[in-house]
């Protein structure tokens, strides 16, 4: 995870076809952590050129997309369509590069390499975590580089890879999920969950949040607009969890001014790395307070 003064909140992180205009002109009205502009899954191989001139018009024309993080997905380096994909974002005002179906160390590494001598500026690398293999490796790619800030899952692929039918307990992509989250965590990456893709069911979504939250991951990547709202509300901090964790630091730095390393809340003993939990916490509901949301009346508990 970043430092906490440079943490920022990917709660939602928003898949935005390239080759649709008018999504891209709806991004910028939207409360998404972050837009990932897509060159790649959901740009069909006949629209791939107009996916790149109509994203690189529309950030000439303006990078206002309120507070969002700013993300292109490319398609595979080792693909027809990256050279042309790295050409058109050269010189564009973007905060990261998602590389999908990344699977070893040394391939992120020669992705990374390929895209500074590519683009005019160093930019954050993401990478997509979409395969068997690619799970396997997960502690490798996590510490690869400190360039890497993130790791998106691809669940679907995944769960093809494995040759598992997806049940709306995600029972059989949870090992995978928990390896996952195991290497980002272990090497201070950000890790975001995959999308869920039934779009008619806010309850199966809604669990789908909660689920991911409850594992540790710090988000999940959002397929439609629709999605945005109670999503970001899953993944951001209750008033209950703000109060707890204001206590936690108050009674820690009380035990430790009476030359004590734990407090007790509540007859609970509190030791001094749930203060770390406790920043945190703090820190990520006062970057959403900046945003100006809020705890949704109604919403994901």
């Amino acid at each position: 995870m970043e430092t906490m003064n440079k943490f920022r909140p990917r709660r939602t992180m928003l898949y935005v076809p390239t080759h649709v205009e008018r999504y891209m002109e709806k991004a910028r009205t939207l409360d998404a952590d972050s837009i990932i502009f897509d060159f790649q899954e959901s740009v069909p191989p006949e629209h791939k050129e107009t996916g790149r001139q109509l994203l690189r018009q529309e950030l000439l024309k303006s990078t206002d997309y309120q507070h969002s993080e700013l993300v292109v997905r490319i398609n595979p380096l080792d693909s027809e369509w990256a050279d042309d994909d790295l050409k058109v974002i050269a010189d564009l005002d973007i905060d990261a590069v998602l590389l999908p179906h990344i699977e070893s160390k040394q391939e992120l590494l020669n992705a990374i390499e390929t895209i500074d001598k590519s683009l005019h500026k160093k930019v954050d690398i993401m990478v997509n975590i979409a395969s068997p293999l690619g799970v396997l490796h997960a502690e490798e790619i996590c510490g690869a580089s400190e360039r890497l800030v993130a790791v998106i899952m691809g669940t679907t692929n995944l769960a093809n890879g494995l040759k598992i039918n997806q049940t709306p307990d995600r029972i059989g992509l949870l090992t995978s999920l928990s390896i996952v989250i195991l290497a980002a965590r272990a090497f201070k990456k950000c890790i975001i969950d995959g999308p869920h893709f039934d779009l008619k069911s806010v309850e199966a979504c809604e669990f789908s949040c909660r689920q991911a939250r409850d594992l540790g991951y710090d988000g999940k990547a959002v397929v439609h607009p629709i999605q945005l709202d109670y999503t970001n509300d899953a993944f951001t901090p209750k008033q209950a969890d703000i109060a707890k964790a204001r206590a936690i630091i108050d009674a820690i730095e009380k035990a430790n001014q009476e030359g004590r390393s734990v407090a007790v809340i509540d007859d609970r003993l509190i030791e001094p790395s749930l203060r770390e939990w406790a920043e945190r916490v703090i820190c990520l509901y006062n970057r959403v307070t900046e945003l100006g949301q809020g705890e949704l009346l109604g919403a994901v508990r």
